[in-house]
């Protein structure tokens, strides 16, 4: 790994010269901008909106716009002289218990390394921090941007998770929370009962990006030239549950029989190899990239007219 930040962690009267690292990586599958005709990749530049010519990027600087359209131009000198601390500091706020801080503030992680003149101070605080059970606030400057940032000990090494600040999140206003809400004492009990028999200890080695397997496999078989077969279904499948209840009774028999194993997909037949479209020029530019994301598919059921606890849920 390279470091992306070399600075010191502020604890107190002590200095504890340090080096960040990013700790996490996405693993999505890269797509390039192409022509759809013949393969050839999209090309950008950056051009003057004033002059019409093509700006190379070490002329191009950060610009604020006025309300009246009128631009304020900030250069590397001018941000590199910002009077914060913490732009070559991690400064140690506070402490406090972990499980106090909401999970919605977190953003990005990073492991901390120590320098070779720091190792004893940088231990002593991971280890007083693994002793008392509680993780450190402090605030740091990364990538001209100041964050409220969290140190906690985690495998032996101090990791630094930068948090969004308060007024980043969202408040969560939907008119559903001032309607009042129907909640049956059954179906409540059931929804109980299926938490309880699918509770299990978190492992995340468990679990798999499905839709990053089924993206690879596509390309995949467009390599080869082969056909690319969807899943067969299961003859004889239930249907829809028709209420709430039915769809709760219909989970805790599934969860109680335990986990089954997953359907057997067709083996991609071999065929004539896919026509992949040869690009005609070469970009030396810079190209742009497709994202991609996996979104869950929610199912939804009526209730029938029941006997039933009302009770109201007001938004805090």
């Amino acid at each position: 790994m390279r470091s992306m930040w070399k600075g010191a962690i502020s604890f107190g009267l002590v200095m504890i010269p340090v080096r960040l690292y990013a700790a996490t990586e996405q693993r999505d599958i890269a797509f390039r901008q192409v022509h759809r005709a013949d393969g050839g990749r999209i090309r950008f530049r950056r051009v003057c909106s004033v002059d019409g010519e093509e700006v190379p990027y070490e002329e191009v600087a950060k610009g604020f716009e006025l309300p009246d359209g009128e631009m304020i131009v900030l250069t590397d000198e001018d941000l590199a002289e910002l009077p914060l601390p913490t732009t070559k500091s991690i400064e140690v706020l506070n402490f406090t218990p972990a499980e106090q801080l909401d999970p919605i503030l977190f953003n990005r992680s990073y492991y901390i390394e120590p320098e070779a003149t720091g190792t004893r101070a940088y231990a002593l605080l991971r280890d007083a921090l693994e002793d008392s059970g509680k993780i450190a606030i402090a605030q740091v400057a990364l990538r001209q941007r100041e964050s409220l940032a969290t140190v906690r000990a985690r495998d032996g090494v101090l990791v630094l998770e930068t948090l969004l600040w308060p007024d980043e999140v969202r408040e969560a206003a939907f008119p559903f929370l001032d309607d009042d809400i129907e909640v049956r004492p059954q179906e409540l009990k059931m929804a109980t009962s299926l938490i309880d028999s699918m509770t299990v200890d978190f492992d995340p080695s468990e679990y798999h990006d499905r839709y990053r397997e089924a993206l690879q496999e596509v390309v995949s078989a467009k390599i080869e030239g082969r056909e690319v077969l969807q899943p067969q279904s299961e003859e004889g499948e239930a249907g829809e549950p028709s209420s709430l209840a039915d769809a709760l009774r219909a989970s805790l028999a599934a969860a109680k029989e335990g986990p089954q194993p997953p359907p057997r997909t067709a083996r991609p037949k071999k065929g004539t190899p896919a026509s992949r479209a040869r690009p005609a020029k070469r970009a030396a530019s810079a190209e742009g990239g497709a994202d991609t994301e996996s979104g869950a598919k929610p199912r939804s059921s009526g209730a029938r007219s029941a006997p039933a606890r009302k009770t109201k849920r007001k938004a805090s």
